[in-house]
């Protein structure tokens, strides 16, 4: 909502100057003073952020590079970092573009650099909030992990023998370092019940080595509906 607003007003704005025919750009060298003290902020604020995702990127033994940061900052699943780095990221653009205008204007003496630079950072803003908006959605509603770590689980399933194969794995981010994970596989035959409960722990564990911050009374693991009526009947019959 603060982003939406901000961008209605500022594209209010911006309409406004067009429309004016008294628009005038005053006080240059105070507008100048005012944008790079807030740059200076904002930019701090962003290397804040990105030390840590630098950190965090290095103790996963990758290198810090503009992709890693990028996929980074598409899997965290930590609301606080994408709206710090949404923000900031939108805050620099606009004071860059919000320089450039009132630059041109003061030069050329036509103010319509400073009107297109209002509309400019009106789209700029609401374009981030409806972003920002669809990422936070996710994490709401409760977001499934990372595409890597989903890849890591079934790579430690699949290296299971008993493990005949794997129906469905389902997940959900109840927090940044909260996940909720339920796994349904299919094992080879002859395995009697303690044998079964074993290859569950083991499962377990294993999602547990994949992510290492799970709970591990939030890992659920099922035979295959199948399976487990086989069993039933075997039981029946002895």
């Amino acid at each position: 909502m603060l982003f939406g607003t901000s961008g209605v007003i500022s594209l209010q704005q911006g309409v406004g100057s067009l429309m004016s025919t008294i628009h005038h750009i005053q006080n240059v060298n105070n507008s100048y003073i005012i944008l790079a003290i807030s740059a200076a902020f904002e930019a701090n604020a962003l290397r804040v952020v990105l030390d840590l995702s630098k950190r965090s990127i290095e103790a996963r033994g990758e290198k810090f590079c503009f992709s890693t940061l990028l996929n980074e900052f598409h899997e965290s699943k930590d609301p606080s970092i994408i709206t710090i780095m949404v923000e900031d990221s939108a805050a620099l653009l606009g004071i860059a573009i919000a320089g450039v205008g009132i630059f041109l204007s003061n030069q050329t003496g036509n103010t319509i650099y400073d009107s297109i630079s209002s509309l400019s950072i009106g789209a700029i803003l609401m374009a981030f909030a409806f972003f920002l908006a669809k990422e936070n959605k996710g994490l709401l509603i409760g977001e499934a992990i990372s595409r890597k770590d989903y890849k890591r689980i079934v790579k430690l399933i699949k290296e299971i023998p008993e493990v005949n194969k794997i129906i469905t794995i389902r997940t959900m981010h109840l927090a940044p370092q909260d996940v909720l994970v339920t796994i349904e596989v299919n094992l080879i035959d002859g395995l009697d019940t303690d044998k079964i409960e074993a290859v569950i722990d083991n499962i377990e564990q294993k999602v547990k080595q994949a992510i290492p911050y799970v709970n591990p009374a939030k890992v659920f693991v099922e035979l295959e509906r199948d399976r487990v009526s086989d069993l039933y009947k075997r039981k029946r019959l002895k």
